[in-house]
């Protein structure tokens, strides 16, 4: 190949891959910043030793709190009783993980429904 029939080759080729490269790095850039939100909004709070961890939180209003039982021979239930917000996970099996949406504002106290001594206060803006 000479290198003029090089250089049309890679011209042509650069003009076809242009649309293809663009959408591609659009497409890992948009990944990206849709896994920091992800990860930004992830909050855990640990159910270990018959206590939350930690023992208070404030959240926005939309937001999800995943419960991590995170003791390996002990069941769990978390629970919360209000006018205006309820939840109720079940038995928690060890290493199990239960996301709560807190979709209404308020100070809320979640409990355990096995462990009456585990208390969390959760105030959601």
């Amino acid at each position: 190949m000479s290198a003029n029939q090089f250089r049309f080759f890679v011209s042509r080729l650069s003009r076809r891959a242009a649309p293809v490269v663009s959408a591609l790095a659009l497409g890992v850039g948009c990944g990206l910043l849709l896994a920091g939100q992800i990860q930004a909004s992830a909050i855990a709070v640990s159910q270990k030793g018959r206590m939350f961890h930690p023992g208070n939180l404030a959240v926005a209003r939309g937001e999800t709190v995943t419960f991590v039982n995170d003791d390996s021979d002990l069941l769990h239930h978390v629970f919360v009783e209000s006018d205006t917000f309820s939840f109720d996970s079940g038995d928690q099996e060890p290493g199990s993980r239960t996301p709560v949406i807190f979709t209404e504002r308020g100070t809320f106290q979640v409990l355990c429904g096995i462990h009456p001594k585990m208390k969390l206060v959760v105030r959601v803006d």
